[in-house]
């Protein structure tokens, strides 16, 4: 297997500069994901790896070789993509053989492999069916088995979920999740859903304008955010983020009432505290004026105002929970569980 290590990569197209100086080393047999919105780069680095994309400048290595130069084809990766790409005349044998055929791997070894695959994927009855008689969860499979014949240095998957229904999404995440720990092959993964980040990855890359936001492990995402941004998209319900006044002893809301927040500067800073962390609290001080309730069976998610204020706020509450629209409710916002952001940097400020 390899690592992968990427160092100072720039993507330029005409005048517009889409990935800025990105850094980062995915070691041998992780599973990294690239998460962020729509038109942060994440695919075009992902086809700068697998050599589908010229890189403007910085270095690509895959198992301490310089790749830049080297033609996808010679990069010993196998790619997975959102749309299968599966050759609808051939059956799922023939799609899953064709890339071992086209380098003259001996029959024999191509149908070994093919039948290995076919075992780990559960899709041995499929075989002789055109891609047109499965489903999208077989079809994927198909998709994915074509990669694993390979038996490639690098695993690369760009979005390959994102055409299933949501129920299928969730199986076939835990099946790549199994079946890339059963292999230990080094993975870079692509995808626009922060959930299906977090579950997946061993480590997130975070984009947001080509720009890497932070680089760590999903507990360290969820437990410190580096940024505003990373705060607010990671995590689900969304972190709320509120501007605050930092003054000695506390934090100042918008209607003026203070809450227990420590913090090192003072000023104008933003406060970001998860729906999961605020705590129902009758004589809380912070007061939320109650604009709808989502019950979701094991949590009831509380949407309203700070009292006093047009700040929106979300609250996720164990179990059920009845309110009237307009009704006050009191929530106390743990000190050690509160994030606090410059407000001009957007950068994390240590307490």
């Amino acid at each position: 297997m390899a690592s992968i290590t990427l160092k100072s990569l720039v993507k330029v197209y005409g005048q517009t500069e889409v990935l800025h100086h990105v850094e980062g080393q995915i070691n041998d047999g992780e599973l990294v994901v690239i998460v962020g919105p729509s038109g942060c780069g994440k695919s075009t680095l992902l086809r700068m790896v697998a050599g589908l994309e010229t890189v403007t400048s910085g270095q690509i290595s895959i198992a301490d070789k310089v790749v830049n130069d080297i033609e996808p084809a010679d990069r010993d990766i196998a790619m997975v993509f959102q749309n299968y790409a599966l050759y609808p005349h051939m059956t799922v044998r023939q799609n899953m053989a064709y890339g071992l055929k086209i380098r003259k791997v001996s029959k024999p070894e191509i149908d070994r492999r093919v039948q290995e695959a076919a075992e780990i994927l559960e899709i041995g009855d499929y075989l002789e069916r055109k891609p047109r008689q499965l489903s999208g969860g077989q079809r994927q499979r198909v998709a994915m088995g074509r990669a694993i014949v390979r038996d490639p240095q690098v695993f690369l998957f760009d979005e390959p979920l994102s055409n299933l229904d949501a129920k299928l999404r969730v199986q076939m995440r835990l099946e790549i999740r199994k079946l890339q720990q059963r292999l230990g092959v080094t993975s870079i993964y692509v995808t626009h859903d922060q959930v299906e980040a977090m579950t997946l990855g061993d480590r997130l890359m975070v984009l947001n304008g080509g720009y890497v936001e932070q680089f760590g492990s999903p507990i360290e995402l969820y437990d410190r955010p580096a940024t505003v941004f990373v705060a607010g998209f990671i995590g689900s319900p969304a972190m709320n983020l509120i501007t605050v006044q930092a003054e000695s002893g506390g934090l100042k809301l918008g209607n003026g009432v203070r809450i227990a927040g420590a913090s090192s500067s003072n000023g104008a800073v933003t406060l970001g505290i998860r729906p999961e962390h605020l705590l129902q609290d009758p004589g809380g001080a912070l007061r939320i004026r109650v604009g709808l309730l989502e019950h979701l069976g094991a949590n009831t998610l509380l949407h309203g105002t700070i009292e006093g204020t047009d700040t929106e706020i979300t609250t996720s509450i164990p179990g059920h929970m009845s309110a009237e629209p307009g009704s006050i409710q009191g929530f106390t916002a743990p000190v050690e569980l509160q994030h606090l952001f410059d407000t001009d940097t957007g950068k994390r400020i240590a307490k």
